[in-house]
């Protein structure tokens, strides 16, 4: 068998350690992505200082610049990736914005910098939707979200990745981080490449796709008659609006309200990330295998709950007096922000047919783009410099507070959800949800 040609063992058949195998490789491209995202989050600091840039400016490099060609591209990719080999072109993409970060460690100007975030964007925007369609053909919908809470692992690990750059700019300056992050995935392109085969799509489903893969109009259409695909969909772009939103711009309120260094802060955030996000993903996983198996209508309602118990501790998290109230509350809501990933990723999945995975995670993926790399960080942005004469440095707390709010919205969408999800799953050709037992 070639390496390029489609495997199409079922369920059954499938080794377990290859499974396995693609899902940890594509759960580090995923890492990748967050912590080339995430690592201009944390040198704010400098950045603005190097540069002369204000606020604005900093939304503009922190969420804009990425998400220009983000959106842009992402559409037609998500459209490319449910007709051509997926595994080639997550390898490329892996390997285009893994080249354009490293050039963002030889930028000298703002507007280089931001050409070569626009860039990093254009990469990053083949990666997800091609990923989390692979490994929907390599599980079944009912471990689909167990095992897309293992592939939302690559957030917190990549958030920490990202947040722990403040040591490395400490140590040698702003620029070398992006060296560190970049290189790296070049090598896991060439592995990815070379070691992964490309499954047929909708293998493992209940009810197999037709052979011809609808066109994105049909899938608009689909769309919008499907209540609850359009309440979770509506629910995962405010909860990435609210949670990434305040994330991006969390090591700069440490840094500024409480006056702690770039390498305390991102220090403090990173453990967060990586130890209290990986620690709830992990739970999630496990929960995930244990409520499916009951009840499909899970899903959402642990979406809910997630929701209104993470923006709790954000607002008293920025309402604080305290650096030590601050930080305590935030072990709360930075872990909990990451429980819904994986849960609501495959709930979207779950809601469409196989053919059209790859277009619907492309449009979701637009809009939480949007929101959470291009509204919150901007806003923010803004109103922090509008505020700044009234507020000094507590401007930026100021600013993210309206924001804390949001969880509670996107958690009312998740409930919504609830009351029309088996037949939405028994119209996107998963009529398995309607059972109550287990799939291996």
């Amino acid at each position: 068998m070639k390496i390029d040609e489609p495997i199409a063992l079922d369920s059954h058949g499938e080794a377990e350690l290859t499974r396995w195998y693609v899902l940890i490789l594509l759960t580090g491209v995923y890492a990748l992505n967050i912590a080339d995202r995430f690592v201009i989050s944390t040198l704010i600091e400098p950045i603005k200082a190097d540069l002369h840039i204000s606020d604005a400016a900093v939304g503009f490099l922190t969420g804009a610049s990425l998400a220009l060609f983000y959106v842009a591209a992402g559409l037609p990719l998500s459209v490319l990736a449910d007709r051509v080999n997926r595994r080639n072109l997550v390898a490329l993409a892996l390997a285009a914005w893994s080249l354009m970060t490293v050039a963002c460690g030889f930028t000298r100007t703002f507007w280089q910098l931001a050409a070569a975030r626009v860039l990093v964007g254009v990469g990053e925007a083949g990666g997800t939707p091609p990923s989390q369609s692979l490994v929907s053909d390599y599980f079944p919908w009912r471990r689909r979200a167990f095992a897309l809470s293992i592939f939302a692992l690559g957030a917190p690990i990549g958030s920490m990745l990202g947040s722990s750059t403040g040591y490395v700019s400490d140590q040698w300056g702003w620029r070398s981080a992006f060296f560190v992050l970049g290189i790296p995935g070049l090598i896991l392109a060439c592995v990815l490449r070379a070691t992964v085969r490309e499954p047929v799509r909708g293998r493992l489903d209940a009810r197999m796709a037709p052979d011809q893969s609808p066109s994105f109009v049909n899938m608009l259409s689909f769309a919008w008659r499907e209540p609850a695909l359009r309440h979770a969909l509506a629910g995962g772009a405010l909860y990435s609006t609210w949670a990434f939103g305040l994330l991006w711009w969390m090591p700069s309120f440490l840094v500024r309200s409480y006056h702690m260094s770039l390498g305390e802060a991102g220090g403090a955030v990173s453990l967060m990330h990586g130890v209290g996000g990986a620690a709830v993903l992990v739970a999630t996983t496990w929960l995930m295998r244990k409520l499916v198996a009951r009840d499909a209508r899970a899903v959402p309602w642990f979406l809910a709950i997630c929701c209104v118990s993470g923006a709790i501790p954000a607002v008293l998290a920025l309402s604080a007096a305290t650096r030590s109230a601050t930080l305590s509350l935030l072990w709360f809501f930075i872990p909990l922000s990451y429980a819904p990933i994986g849960p609501c990723f495959a709930l979207v999945q779950n809601l469409v047919p196989a053919l059209m995975r790859s277009k619907i995670v492309g449009v979701f993926l637009l809009m939480t783009t949007i929101g959470n790399l291009v509204i919150a960080p901007q806003l923010v942005g803004i109103g922090s410099d509008f505020l700044a004469p009234r507020f000094g440095a507590d401007s930026l707390r100021m600013a993210l507070l309206p924001l804390s709010l949001v969880g509670f919205w996107a958690a009312l969408h998740f409930w919504l959800v609830s009351f029309k999800l088996k037949a939405g799953l028994i119209r996107a050709g998963n009529s398995g949800g309607l059972e109550m037992t287990a799939q291996a």
